[in-house]
């Protein structure tokens, strides 16, 4: 989520940026600079409106969680040890991974949904899509006591109404 909105942020800034400098060389009679700057401002507001529409999507998703999982520790490059780690959240309505967005549910009954769930001893199979396009996500749950489990299980059945498959118990 802090990626999704530093990159709001920051095309936001350069869309200002390119709205001042647009006008002050209009206003100097620097017409073709003025108009790429323009471009360049518009370009810049919609790519941050497109960003605020997945920070919402994340937040949506964020708020509404069903299981948590944060990475292993032994998983984490040693790059990105610094930096925040990258947790996955598995929702009602879709699964965020770090900073990508998987969703089901929103779109009524022709939309994306999500189809089956199955959980074994290290990960969390789900499946989901529409009538044309379908995608099977495995993620790591480190989940280790059989009651944590069986606890999701029933939580994503009353969210979702699917009842997920438990495989290796």
């Amino acid at each position: 989520m802090k990626r999704i909105r530093k990159r709001r942020n920051g095309f936001a800034l350069l869309a200002a940026a390119g709205i001042i400098s647009a006008v002050s060389l209009g206003a100097a009679c620097f017409f073709e600079a003025a108009f790429a700057f323009g471009a360049i401002a518009f370009g810049s507001f919609l790519l941050a409106l497109r960003q605020t529409l997945l920070l919402r999507d994340a937040t949506l998703i964020r708020d509404n969680r069903i299981i948590s999982v944060s990475p292993p520790p032994g998983s984490i490059p040693v790059k990105k040890k610094n930096n925040d780690t990258e947790e996955t959240v598995v929702s009602t309505f879709g699964v965020l991974i770090g900073s990508k967005i998987y969703r089901w549910g929103l779109s009524g009954v022709h939309g994306v949904r999500l189809n089956c769930a199955c959980i074994d001893k290290e990960r969390i199979y789900l499946t989901f899509g529409d009538a044309i396009r379908t995608i099977r996500l495995e993620v790591l749950h480190g989940m280790t006591q059989n009651q944590t489990v069986l606890d999701a299980a029933q939580k994503l059945w009353y969210e979702t109404g699917i009842s997920a498959g438990i495989t290796g118990w």
